[in-house]
Formats: C-alpha cells, sequence, structure tokens
C-alpha cells in the first residue's frame, strides 16, 4: 500500500492521520456489523454530519470503500448478494401501466408541477416508474436526493413523468474546466453543485415543448427545495447524456450548456479499466450568475 493512495478527504475535508486510526480502530473492533453501521458510527465519532444535522452515512461508505481499495482497511462482506451491475428489482402495479396517449403542445397541459415524492406511496410509484421504462432502470442515488413526480393538471389530472435530484460527481474534467476551481476549492464547494441523475417523461406522454419546460420548472425546484433540505444553496446543475441514444436536444432548449464528455468511468473504475466504454455528454445549467465565480471563492 502507497500513502499516495489512501484519500485524504471527506466532502471536501481534510482527514487527518488521528482521523484514519480512528476509521481503522472502529472496523476491526465492531465484528459483525454492517457497513452502513460502521459508515454511521463513523460519521457520528468525526462529527462528520450535513449543514442541517443529519449524518453522512452514505458518503461516509463509499469513503470506506475507497480506503478498503487503497488496502487500508478490510471492510465486512456485503450483505446482499446480486451480481454486480444488476438492477434493482421493483413490484410493478396497476399505477405503473401505460396510460392513454398524451400529445399536442405543452400549452394544452395546464400547469406542470413538480411534487416532490415523500409519503411511502409516491415513493413506491416513483420507483416503479423509473424501474420500468428508462433504459437504466432504477438505481439508489449517491448521496443526497430529492424525487419528484411531474404532474400536469390539463385535459385531467394526471403524472406524465418524474424527475431526480442528487449529489454531484466527484470529478468530470469538463465541468472542472468550465468552472476552473483548483483541487482544494472544489473539495470544499463540490456539494453547491447537483446531479440531474433521472429525467423521465412516459413513453405514451408525446408533448412538444414539455421536456424544457419540466428542466426549467425543476431548476427553480431546486433553487428552493435543495437549501430547506440540506442547508446548502446550489449554483449550478449537471447532468449526463448518453450521445448514442439521445442527443440533449431539450436540455439545450432549457438554456443548459453542453461543456464537453466523460472518459467513460464510473465511480469504482479506480483502475481505468472502463475508460471510453461509455461516453456522455455534458450539460451544466448555472441557478446563479457568476455560478463558475461563485464556485471558485474562498
Amino acid at each position: 500500500m502507497q500513502s499516495e493512495d489512501i484519500p485524504m478527504s471527506f466532502a471536501g475535508r481534510n482527514v487527518t492521520a488521528e482521523d484514519l486510526k480512528l476509521i481503522r480502530e472502529v472496523v476491526d473492533s465492531c465484528a459483525g456489523v454492517s457497513r452502513t453501521e460502521l459508515a454511521k458510527t463513523v460519521c457520528e465519532l468525526l462529527g462528520w454530519r450535513r449543514p442541517n444535522g443529519s449524518l453522512r452515512a452514505l458518503e461516509c461508505r463509499k469513503y470506506l470503500e475507497q480506503l478498503e481499495w487503497s488496502g487500508y482497511l478490510q471492510l465486512p462482506q456485503r450483505r446482499r448478494r446480486r451480481p454486480f451491475g444488476s438492477s434493482t428489482r421493483i413490484p410493478q402495479t396497476s399505477k405503473g401501466e401505460p396510460g392513454q396517449p398524451l400529445v399536442g403542445s405543452v400549452e394544452d397541459l395546464g400547469a406542470v408541477v413538480l411534487e416532490e415524492a415523500r409519503d411511502t406511496e409516491s415513493r413506491r410509484q416513483f420507483r416503479e416508474l423509473v424501474g420500468r421504462y428508462p433504459y437504466q432502470g432504477y438505481s439508489v442515488a449517491y448521496g443526497a436526493q430529492l424525487c419528484y413526480l411531474v404532474h400536469v393538471s390539463q385535459p385531467e389530472h394526471r403524472v406524465v413523468g418524474c424527475v431526480r435530484f442528487s449529489s454531484p460527481a466527484w470529478r468530470l474534467a469538463s465541468r472542472d474546466g468550465w468552472i476552473g476551481w483548483d483541487e482544494r476549492t472544489r473539495s470544499r464547494n463540490l456539494q453547491r453543485v447537483i446531479n440531474n441523475s433521472r429525467f423521465l417523461l412516459l413513453p405514451w406522454v408525446q408533448v412538444r415543448n414539455l421536456a424544457s419546460r419540466v428542466l426549467s420548472c425543476a431548476a427553480r425546484q431546486m433553487a428552493i427545495d435543495w437549501p430547506i433540505r440540506y442547508a446548502v444553496e446550489p449554483v449550478l446543475l449537471e447532468t449526463l447524456v448518453d450521445g448514442e441514444r439521445f442527443s440533449g436536444t431539450c436540455y439545450r432548449a432549457a438554456n443548459w450548456i453542453e461543456v464537453g464528455e466523460t472518459s467513460g468511468r464510473g465511480r469504482m473504475d479506480r483502475a481505468h479499466a472502463r475508460h471510453g466504454a461509455s461516453v456522455k455528454k455534458v450539460f451544466l445549467y448555472p441557478l446563479v450568475r457568476n455560478a463558475a465565480t461563485c464556485l471558485r471563492a474562498g
């Protein structure tokens, strides 16, 4: 194990040698405890919390796995035994069945409203729709997240799509180049960027300009809802578009900026084994004027 392989920052904070020693002691002394419980324990001991006081448990679990990859510690076996890359199975109900075709233009639909999926029923509907219809299927978002069902009021009240925002990609060369921040500032201000990790209009909804209208509504919603939930004011949205499947027209129509492409690596590809395997277009949407300047600020 090389010392330079050990990640020494977590969510914009420096991790000290004493922090690492404590983390390894927790892992070594808590035999039989799940990875999630280990992450919660570490967060409690080190005070790794969001501005709203909640534990950064999801991010901490990923950090513990990075420490394991570096050879610094050995985590317990994962309790789930699903094959790597398999999709989450979602129960199918009548709420996810195809509806009556909806055509026309966005002006015919009345109000377009994003309602957060907060209660059990709406969360299940969100999971089912996202699990059944997009090619990616349903997966658990990394870190913080807000999920929405998209409703229209005309010709009747109905759900026409889903939108999810979650924690940003740790590194995106084209995004980071557009912002122009250094490594230290990126680590400190990264959580002011939000990732549009899912966007679905249901296949039987063929309405002109609806996609760009939803994206515009979502941008306004994030500026309000994200600070309430996470006590962090976002200044930039990001998303990744599979260029082999989609052109990104709706993002351009909603004034998102295409800034480049990804390398094709995933979060877990530390060995660069999948470089170029799934290249995606990178789009950004500033929520404030001079967003790049704000993100470079100390």
